[in-house]
């Protein structure tokens, strides 16, 4: 049984899939706009339970979010229920990317980025039957964390 604290996370990553899927559908209006065709950068607060920012898409969100492609060292081990993950960035990729760590290969064209303080951050992606896979990676957040602005340095 999944503890409240880690189905509330995946619950915020599934609405920020369906919110990104809706928008997607519709012709942006009055919305801040991405680089052509890039889906925009959304932060989830996992205690308000709701977007609270969402963000032009650019290369240099693409160039971060590679860098921690780049660095994954393998798959994480199972959430712990605490206090500490505050905030999931849904980050959309350019395009599809294959990512592979021990005997697992996983496509997807969406990366969740968990913050939790006092704690490795970790990458949560969705493979196309939108079963869940947990990466963990080496890459530094904090440029990302500044140019989001949450949480506040």
């Amino acid at each position: 049984m999944l503890s409240k604290k880690i189905a509330a996370m995946l619950l915020a990553c599934c609405s920020l899939l369906l919110m990104a899927q809706v928008a997607a559908a519709q012709p942006a209006q009055g919305s801040p706009t991405s680089e052509v065709g890039l889906k925009p950068v959304q932060v989830f607060d996992v205690a308000a339970g709701k977007v609270v920012k969402t963000i032009p898409n650019d290369a240099s969100y693409q160039a971060l979010a590679a860098s921690w492609l780049g660095s994954i060292t393998g798959l994480a081990p199972q959430l712990t229920n605490d206090e500490s993950c505050s905030y999931v960035y849904r980050v959309p990729l350019e395009k599809a990317v294959t990512i592979k760590a021990n005997d697992v290969s996983v496509v997807s064209n969406d990366l969740f980025l968990f913050y939790c303080k006092d704690k490795p951050p970790l990458l949560l992606v969705f493979d196309e039957k939108r079963r869940p896979f947990l990466f963990l990676f080496k890459a530094d957040i904090k440029p990302f964390i500044q140019k989001v602005g949450i949480p506040a340095s």
